[in-house]
């Protein structure tokens, strides 16, 4: 996991300190900073061409535009969903296996969001009826019970012995 970025107002002090003649160490020792990291804004900086003092227009959100141009924040799509009645359909296949189907699905959807292979699991997992079985069709709570109850009443009725 990266190293979350500094506040502009730490920024800003970096390049005040800068401009009052402080060396990289001395800017990091103050600041509590890697030599690296007061290097790699003041080179921000002066690409951007900002130096001290700052215009007095100039807030964090413009500092910051200048600062990371590429750092837009971007919309979050949605992961295209995935035809989880085609995946159910599917498992019923000898030898179909969740993998294989994501995998389809990422190939399919080549340049576009896709679920992970967890999040593609737990969601197909989920039928459209609200029960939260197995995909290769567990059977609810009960229906063993149910199915035994049925066959002794068949064989009472014809009157088969055991």
């Amino acid at each position: 996991m990266p190293t979350p970025r500094m506040t502009m107002k730490a920024i800003q002090e970096v390049i005040r300190l800068h401009a009052a003649g402080l060396s990289q160490r001395q800017i990091a020792q103050a600041c509590r900073l890697s030599k690296g990291a007061i290097g790699k804004y003041l080179q921000k900086a002066e690409q951007a061409s900002i130096s001290w003092p700052l215009p007095p227009e100039m807030d964090p959100a413009k500092l910051e535009a200048l600062l990371f141009p590429s750092h837009r924040s971007a919309t979050v799509t949605a992961p295209v969903m995935p035809d989880f009645a085609a995946i159910h359909t599917e498992m019923r296949r000898k030898g179909m296996t969740l993998q294989l189907l994501w995998e389809e699905y990422v190939a399919a959807h080549d340049e576009q969001r896709v679920y992970q292979y967890s999040q593609f699991c737990a969601a197909a997992r989920v039928r459209g009826d609200g029960y939260e079985g197995g995909v290769t069709g567990q059977r609810p709570f009960g229906a063993q019970f149910l199915n035994l109850t049925k066959r002794l009443t068949w064989i009472s009725e014809t009157n088969i012995t055991p």
